[in-house]
């Protein structure tokens, strides 16, 4: 994703493919109390297992940097389909031959878990699974043209969707769930290209998905993104658009985050605004979308240090800030009616 000063409107990229379907720290509670402080929730919400998440993390870092066109990036897509198949989703796959920046064919792959398909009461939610290219924010020159791991900047919130997957279906939800892991967010034009700029380089994924849904004239009430979700001492400021465009679900999801004693990493004050999935996911599907994404008031990218840099690895992701965002969207999606 990159970071808007300014809101930037969209002209999307030209784009070729096919569609084949087949207390923490912070937190004042025990992990897992979904109890409210001022009284009982509604229903009965699963308890987000953290440890969980922070395997599947892992195991998508495992692979490798997720780049398209590479062998780990071939590897690990297989890896989600399979385990979004044996939670019992119907699955569809989206392959899509995406044109990069400087016109390289990216061999792009959006992966789509419907849970209680026939529900018309649907809520998306949506993260990316590639990781970038290049570290293009690091100081030294030699390093930046060599693609990072992405543990926090893709495989978090894929991590977190993996676990809300698998507890999806021991209990459902009254209310049909949606997860689409978007590809090709991060190939983006890297701060070192020297050539002309070209609109609409960042999120190809969901820019496909937008035009082309995996289900004709797929709608939902609304969209929650996870980008950058499991970093140690994470804030979720709200972001611009998504206070712009989906205001009133910004406000439901930090409510819910301060409810069940999540307060402190969902501030209720702004950020930034950034290009993100949500952008074309409203643009193109005129669905309200809100990305629940870090900022860092004190770092310069707005993302912090390790923002596009080798330190986006294991060494960054916290248990506890997985913890926060998925017993927050939990909390969400299952008092949904």
């Amino acid at each position: 994703m990159k970071r808007n000063h300014t809101l930037i409107i969209p002209l999307f990229a030209l784009l070729i493919a096919g569609i084949t379907a087949c207390g923490n720290s912070k937190n004042s509670q025990a992990a897992g109390d979904t109890t409210p402080a001022g009284g009982a929730s509604n229903v009965s919400v699963p308890a987000f297992n953290a440890d969980s998440a922070y395997q599947y993390v892992k195991a998508q870092c495992d692979f490798g940097p997720r780049v398209p066109n590479t062998q780990a990036h071939r590897l690990c897509g297989e890896y989600l389909f399979q385990k979004l198949r044996q939670f019992g989703a119907q699955v569809y796959d989206q392959h899509a031959d995406l044109i990069a920046y400087d016109n390289t064919i990216l061999k792009a792959r959006n992966i789509i878990a419907s849970f209680n398909p026939d529900n018309r009461r649907r809520v998306l939610l949506c993260a990316h699974w590639d990781s970038r290219p290049y570290a293009d924010e690091e100081q030294d020159e030699a390093l930046q043209r060599k693609p990072i791991l992405g543990a926090n900047d893709g495989a978090s919130g894929v991590g977190v969707l993996l676990e809300v997957a698998r507890q999806l279906q021991q209990q459902a939800p009254s209310i049909g769930i949606d997860i689409v892991l978007f590809d090709a967010e991060d190939y983006g034009i890297p701060t070192f290209y020297r050539g002309s700029y070209k609109p609409d380089t960042w999120c190809l994924g969901s820019q496909y998905w937008g035009r082309m849904p995996h289900v004709a004239g797929y709608n939902a009430r609304f969209g929650i993104l996870l980008d950058m979700v499991g970093g140690r001492g994470a804030t979720f400021y709200y972001e611009g658009f998504s206070q712009r465009t989906a205001g009133k679900y910004v406000k439901k999801i930090w409510d819910a985050a301060h409810r069940i004693g999540f307060g402190s990493y969902f501030p209720q004050r702004n950020g930034s605004e950034v290009t993100d999935d949500h952008l074309y996911v409203y643009q193109l599907r005129k669905i309200p979308c809100v990305d629940i994404i870090n900022y860092d008031p004190n770092a310069s990218s707005g993302f912090g240090d390790f923002w596009h840099t080798h330190r986006d690895n294991m060494d960054i992701i916290d248990r506890a800030t997985l913890q926060a965002v998925g017993q927050t969207v939990l909390e969400v999606i299952y008092n949904e009616q």
